[in-house]
């Protein structure tokens, strides 16, 4: 299936047109890669997407340039070691029309070094970073995204479900986390990440996965994600080893309650915020508040983390084809934690859940 650069960069001039920008500069980075398919090597060397009213041009070191050339067919301006980058710029800029822009968006994931050379190349401009323009198209994804998020999630369900068939006293949280590192790795995906807290451990929400031995009694918070084909995955379940510990299971029920409140707020012209509330007002009104200790959710697209941020004070309107997480939490320090996420399509009738995996504890004997 060949890249959709050409609809997108049209969408992003719409967008730039909208929103009074005559220039995006883009760096080699997540954005690059929704945008044209790819990005070329990033290092300290200035390399620039930049996206003009009308058009586009590279600035490509031109130790990349030979090697980038195959995959695109969009101007090069280069320039060498011995140079330096601002000539070639300032060509780059006259070459798409925007020598005298006097709105340009960043890529605020560029190194600030990179972005510095672009002010101070268009003195006259004011700047913003992505959120109105490039991001805001990210936001909403196409058939494309979806079925690779979906993939993804299928694999991330058959990773659980290795680790939950492996949990025993004896083992540790590390044996747990290769298990299921092992696990994307067979089906082709690299591991992203791996919190496996056991016991007292779950109460820190991004607990470094250690040495902790498995014990009867506990509850173990497993939050693990894997890419393939250039996009992510991301779940969180519970498990317990034998009984779980006292007081474990009305929690349980609070947070899955919060999980669902947030899941019915979730609608197209809803903000942000208000899902966070729906799902922080159950915990709350359970006596748990202040054991809330993070957002209700974020965006999954290239990357793990991105827009939309399901938070306290998020404005972003929800739209159909948004996809992010919802992952409630309570924290309980030196006893456990609980957390249940799920990542959701929101479709226009409300949102689609990509695991098909339950919510309820899995319980180890």
């Amino acid at each position: 299936m060949t890249h959709p650069t050409a609809d997108r960069l049209s969408r992003l001039r719409a967008s730039m047109a909208a929103e009074g920008v005559d220039l995006v500069a883009v760096a080699p980075g997540s954005h690059m890669d929704w945008l044209i398919g790819f990005h070329p090597h990033p290092d300290e060397r200035p390399c620039l997407l930049l996206v003009g009213s009308a058009r586009e041009a590279f600035l490509m070191p031109v130790l990349n340039a030979q090697g980038t050339r195959e995959s695109t067919d969009i101007a090069f301006h280069t320039w060498s070691d011995e140079t330096g980058p601002a000539e070639a710029l300032a060509a780059a800029l006259d070459d798409i029309g925007a020598a005298q822009a006097r709105s340009v968006v960043l890529d605020e994931t560029m190194r600030a070094d990179f972005a510095l050379l672009v002010l101070g190349a268009l003195p006259q401009a004011s700047h913003a970073f992505t959120e109105r323009t490039l991001g805001r198209l990210r936001m909403v994804k196409d058939e494309r995204e979806f079925a690779r998020l979906k993939m993804n999630a299928a694999i991330a369900d058959r990773a659980m479900q290795t680790a939950f068939a492996a949990i025993r006293p004896g083992l540790t949280e590390k044996q747990i986390a290769q298990i299921v590192r092992d696990h994307f790795a067979s089906e082709g995906a690299t591991p992203a990440f791996w919190i496996v807290g056991a016991g007292s451990n779950g109460a820190f929400p991004h607990h470094q996965t250690g040495d902790r031995t498995l014990a009867e009694g506990d509850a173990i918070v497993i939050d693990i994600g894997g890419r393939k084909e250039g996009f992510p995955s991301d779940i969180t379940r519970m498990a317990v080893v034998g009984e779980p510990p006292e007081g474990y299971g009305q929690i349980h029920s609070i947070v899955e309650k919060a999980v669902q409140a947030a899941l019915k707020a979730s609608r197209p012209g809803v903000m942000a915020r208000e899902v966070d509330a729906a799902a922080r007002r159950v915990i709350a009104d359970a006596g748990y508040g202040e054991y809330f200790v993070h957002r209700t959710g974020h965006g999954l697209g290239i990357d793990g983390h991105e827009p939309p941020y399901v938070t306290a004070t998020s404005e972003t309107v929800l739209e159909e084809g948004m996809v992010f997480s919802i992952e409630p939490g309570i924290y309980i320090p030196g006893r456990f934690g609980i957390r249940l996420e799920e990542i959701v399509i929101l479709r226009a009738d409300g949102p689609e859940i990509l695991s098909t995996l339950p919510r309820d504890l899995f319980v180890a004997r």
